[in-house]
């Protein structure tokens, strides 16, 4: 269930916020001294005076939400129904009744503060890679535009506007992580299976070449499928959960109607939040998400 109360109530929002924001204790986000005193309010937020560095601060100084005229609990509706419901920056320029513009600086200011994924591999791991056609919507081009199509095929690079995304399934944790790349190259895939905690990692793959190097090195145990003589499964050899959640991966980008290659890695960080709490009830999907980014 939707947390209402907390999208209807500034007062109720604000208490949420402080509640994450100070989850480990109150801090001077100047300076980080501990040594702080409550100073009265701004607005409906609790106001701080640090006693080391003589500043005020309030709950919202360095988080996402600061220095905005628009009120606390549109922009918890906005990150919620974002994460939550995959709902298009256009549309929620809508249902919060506030422009465009300033919904979009907000949101990608919120995906940029979303963590790295950090992979931390028991294995066995498979692993497989996606391309997205991403060019160079939204910034500014010293070239006339190419045609929205970006009509390269096949396996592309960062420099052709088609990148890889990797896809990592952890069957040890059952983690799962998308990781966009530059390039589908021998040497990005061995950073991405460096986070192991074995000596030797059973890794699944299918036969792309970029992965052969992997049957010479002792750090791993190669297994893999070639898709291009109809092989798909063999035995528990197989990459379907890479591609299943690459085919969730793209429908979290539909709505988005095409994104820049420079801004691809916040969306993919959002959408492994949003696989994160995607079974959790309304409060907790909430607080996770709001966890993420403060």
């Amino acid at each position: 269930m939707m947390p209402i109360k907390t999208f209807v109530s500034e007062r109720r929002a604000a208490n949420l916020l402080a509640q994450i924001r100070w989850r480990d204790g109150v801090y001077c986000p100047r300076c980080r001294d501990e040594s702080v005193i409550r100073y009265g309010s701004y607005r409906v937020f609790q106001r701080y005076l640090c006693k080391d560095c003589d500043r005020t601060f309030n709950d919202q100084t360095g988080t996402v939400f600061e220095h905005s005229a628009v009120a606390l609990r549109k922009w918890f509706l906005a990150v919620y129904t974002y994460i939550r419901m995959n709902t298009s920056v256009r549309q929620l320029d809508a249902e919060i009744d506030v422009s465009y513009k300033t919904v979009y600086r907000r949101v990608q200011r919120f995906l940029r503060a979303l963590d790295a994924p950090r992979p931390h591999l028991k294995g066995p791991v498979e692993i497989d890679e996606f391309y997205v056609k991403a060019g160079l919507k939204g910034r500014e081009r010293d070239q006339p535009s190419r045609s929205r199509g970006l009509s390269t095929r096949g396996r592309g690079t960062y420099a052709e506007d088609k990148l890889p995304v990797f896809v990592l399934a952890d069957r040890g944790t059952g983690e799962r992580h998308v990781i966009p790349a530059k390039a589908a190259t021998e040497s990005r895939i061995r950073l991405l299976l460096a986070a192991r905690q074995q000596e030797s990692l059973t890794v699944y793959t299918d036969g792309f070449r970029a992965y052969d190097p992997l049957d010479e090195d002792d750090a791993f145990t190669r297994q893999y499928v070639v898709h291009g003589d109809g092989e798909y499964v063999d035995g528990a050899v197989h990459v379907n959960t890479c591609e299943s959640h690459a085919s969730l991966a793209r429908r979290w980008l539909s709505p988005h109607r095409g994104i820049s290659k420079d801004r691809l890695t916040p969306y993919l960080r959002a959408f492994q939040l949003r696989r994160e709490v995607f079974r959790k009830p309304g409060k907790e999907a909430l607080k996770t998400t709001l966890e993420t980014a403060l």
